[in-house]
């Protein structure tokens, strides 16, 4: 899905999950190369490395997005969740819910038999010195948007065109390159899907998810 498509939904979707007329959605999408910029000082502007010209050459487009964090990637390979969930009443604690996010991907990691943790003072999901996820949220009345980026099959030559979250002294690494093989987007996905609902107390609309795989 096209990053502007993907962002114009969530927009919507969050208008619908604040009237109640929608209950809480896990988007999971695939972009096409793009940057995307959070809300802190420049967005990451300063990051890109990058000239306008290679970006150009390269069909690459450049989106503000209202989250926080600075800039990051996304491209084919990863799966990117979009959570619309409210928050009210009892998980109303924007420190938490990063954290929770991050646990559904250790989780997911560890799956497949990949040991990821966090770092201290950042934000993410790590494996020794290399990023593995990447996490910038928006939270508004409590609903949230945006949410992460999880390095499946990912071309990483993406990340040599920004420095990526402005942390110059790191690199990424994707499911595939850890383990030396190749992964199952899908089986990523349905491991993605049950370790969120474990960690937020969740369970899946059976027939929503039945008419998303239809209409898939």
């Amino acid at each position: 899905m096209p990053y502007a498509e993907a962002l114009a939904l969530q927009r919507t979707l969050v208008d619908e999950r604040k009237a109640d007329r929608v209950g809480d959605l896990l988007l999971l999408v695939e972009h096409p190369d793009v940057l995307t910029l959070g809300v802190r000082r420049d967005g990451g502007r300063a990051h890109i490395l990058a000239t306008a010209a290679a970006l150009t050459a390269r069909n690459i487009e450049i989106f503000e997005t209202g989250r926080g964090g600075d800039i990051t990637y996304h491209g084919p390979g990863q799966v990117v969740g979009y959570p619309i969930l409210d928050l009210n009443p009892d998980r109303r604690d924007v420190h938490r819910y990063v954290r929770d996010l991050e646990e559904v991907l250790i989780r997911v990691a560890a799956d497949y038999g990949v040991e990821a943790g966090r770092v201290e003072g950042l934000t993410g999901v790590w494996v020794g010195r290399e990023k593995l996820a990447a996490i910038g949220v928006r939270i508004a009345r409590w609903i949230t948007s945006h949410g992460f980026a999880l390095n499946v099959t990912t071309d990483l030559s993406g990340f040599d065109l920004i420095v990526p979250c402005g942390i110059a002294d790191r690199s990424a690494t994707s499911m595939e390159r850890l383990l030396g093989r190749s992964v199952d987007r899908t089986e990523v996905e349905e491991r993605v899907v049950a370790r969120f609902c474990q960690v937020f107390d969740r369970v899946v609309n059976a027939s929503t998810l039945a008419r998303a795989a239809s209409d898939h």
